[in-house]
């Protein structure tokens, strides 16, 4: 298993883009914070809710391919 984020940020937004390479397949994700400009400065927020956002959707898809292995297996 190989997983790669890569982090891009600004003043204002967050962006992070996961992969994962997982027994030959290969998932893709992204995710994205943007501050509120009355908001404080605070990158971790940012880091936090933009990689929580992409692990979300990434484990969805992780999901859907799990479940998509089960029905092979019962057909």
């Amino acid at each position: 298993m190989d997983i790669k984020l890569h982090l891009v940020e600004d003043d204002t937004s967050t962006m992070i883009h996961t992969m994962l390479d997982l027994r030959g397949d290969h998932f893709e994700a992204t995710g994205r914070a943007r501050r509120n400009p009355i908001d404080p400065p605070s990158p971790a927020v940012g880091e936090e809710l933009a990689l929580a956002r992409a692990l979300q959707d990434l484990a969805g898809q992780l999901l859907d391919a799990a479940q998509h292995r089960i029905e092979q297996f019962s057909t």
